[in-house]
């Protein structure tokens, strides 16, 4: 059987419709169940079961299609490594960053290779860790940059540490509580709270120094995965911010914003790693950029 075919059977398997399969393979409905039916019969096997609301692929059809992704995996990674192969260039790419290395080291490593390589194009996502994975599982991106403390362990991920990034709460100079020796954080919390999409193991900690019920959602006043947007939204109001430190250190360095010391709050702090896909050769651009990461912190 083709290439082709096993791309059709996976892409059945993902989208569990032959709607939105046929559109992702740019082939017309009709076409793609014949190619299906075709694979079926070759093999021998039913791949789905078509009697439901949605197209589930069959315990046959899971065997097949565990294998059959690694197959169109492996055909990609071959095309491109003997492109970047011919080319024998730095190439292009795309990745991803969370919110804390946008705002932190990236605008300095993408300013010295937009000086040092003029010719190069890059791609940049920001955005949190979950989207970023998708991104990454659907061979958007060649990497991404992003806290890792969630990320769940998988043989077909390889991840990297970069470094830790501690943080805590922080105010506008004028806030009530910016001359305050220590505050609860029930009184920073009546105050409203913003933040970024926070690791449950840091909600969790919260949600215990909060007194909450067990199972009780931890309220932010706003959730943003653009740090920056959020201290600004900070410095105009009487809102508290969680940041990592580095994120807001030219605001602190301004005397614009204030670090707040509460409490016994054990350490609050994000772990940044480098994560791709296991068995992908990285493109010499890529390459280039993760060995330009910040060296990994103790």
């Amino acid at each position: 059987m083709d290439l082709r075919r096993w791309t059709h059977v996976v892409a059945v398997a993902d989208r569990r419709s032959f709607v939105r399969a046929a559109e992702q393979v740019h082939l017309s409905q009709p076409a793609l169940t014949r190619s299906i039916q075709a694979a079926e019969e070759e093999l021998g096997l039913l791949l789905f079961d078509r009697t439901g609301s949605e197209v589930v692929p069959t315990p046959a059809g899971e065997f097949v299609v565990e294998r059959a992704r690694q197959l169109v995996f492996n055909s990609r990674c071959l095309e491109r490594d003997v492109a970047l192969y011919r080319n024998h260039g730095l190439g292009d790419t795309a990745f991803g960053v969370g919110p804390f290395p946008a705002t932190t080291f990236l605008p300095e490593l993408l300013s010295g290779l937009r000086a040092e390589f003029p010719g190069i194009h890059l791609r940049v996502e920001v955005s949190n860790w979950q989207l970023l994975l998708k991104r990454l599982r659907e061979e958007d991106i060649e990497f991404f940059v992003a806290d890792t403390t969630e990320l769940p362990a998988d043989p077909a991920l390889n991840v990297r540490p970069v470094r830790r990034e501690p943080g805590g709460f922080y105010v506008r100079a004028g806030h009530p509580l910016a001359k305050a020796r220590s505050s609860t954080l029930q009184q920073v919390w009546e105050y409203g709270v913003l933040a970024i999409r926070l690791p449950s193991a840091i909600r969790n900690i919260l949600a215990r120094a909060l007194g909450l019920a067990s199972g009780e959602d931890l309220r932010l006043a706003l959730e943003c995965d653009d740090v920056k947007l959020l201290a600004r939204v900070t410095l105009g109001c009487d809102s508290v911010l969680i940041a990592a430190h580095a994120t807001v250190a030219a605001e602190v360095a301004a005397g614009q914003l204030k670090l707040l010391k509460v409490g016994e709050l054990p350490k609050l702090q994000a772990h940044t790693g480098v994560v791709m896909l296991h068995g992908r050769t990285p493109s010499p651009m890529a390459q280039l950029i993760i060995g330009r990461l910040p060296a990994t912190s103790p």
